[in-house]
């Protein structure tokens, strides 16, 4: 690997921007990740930006249970994301169904639609694990694990 691309991961590493996407959950695990945004947790000392489009974002964290309806949404949403980009499934629904898991509706997990690089288990999820999950994904993105 060259300077150049060890530069060009170093600065991705630095600068994550997240786009939220609720699949329609019990707002549980969105509350814990906009405490995430608050000056308690603050994940801007990260350099890490909630942003509304997702054309401009890096990270996709997604919360509650994958449907059909919500299916073809998550994959348009991902698929208009510049590259690299990155998956964190957040929530027990999210990664493997939960409460809904073997519902006629549901998909068993987020990986099955689209690809994941993170999971972060919990009903409702821990900011501390939001955190976590957040920070492990950017030092896999510096070292170019991903």
């Amino acid at each position: 690997m060259g300077l150049i691309s060890r530069l060009i991961r170093k600065c991705r590493a630095k600068s994550p921007w997240i786009l939220l996407f609720d699949t329609g959950a019990c707002n549980a695990c969105d509350l814990e990740i906009t405490a995430c945004l608050t000056p308690r947790y603050d994940v801007e000392r990260f350099g890490a930006l909630l942003k509304g489009s997702p054309r401009h974002a890096d990270i996709l964290l997604v919360t509650g249970p994958v449907t059909r309806q919500a299916r073809d949404r998550i994959i348009r949403i991902y698929e208009q994301m510049p590259e690299p980009k990155y998956v964190v499934s957040v929530g027990t629904c999210t990664t493997s169904g939960g409460v809904y898991w073997g519902c006629y509706n549901t998909y068993p997990g987020l990986d099955s639609v689209i690809p994941v690089h993170a999971y972060v288990s919990g009903c409702p999820v821990k900011p501390e694990a939001v955190l976590k999950a957040l920070s492990v994904l950017v030092e896999r993105i510096e070292r170019g694990d991903i």
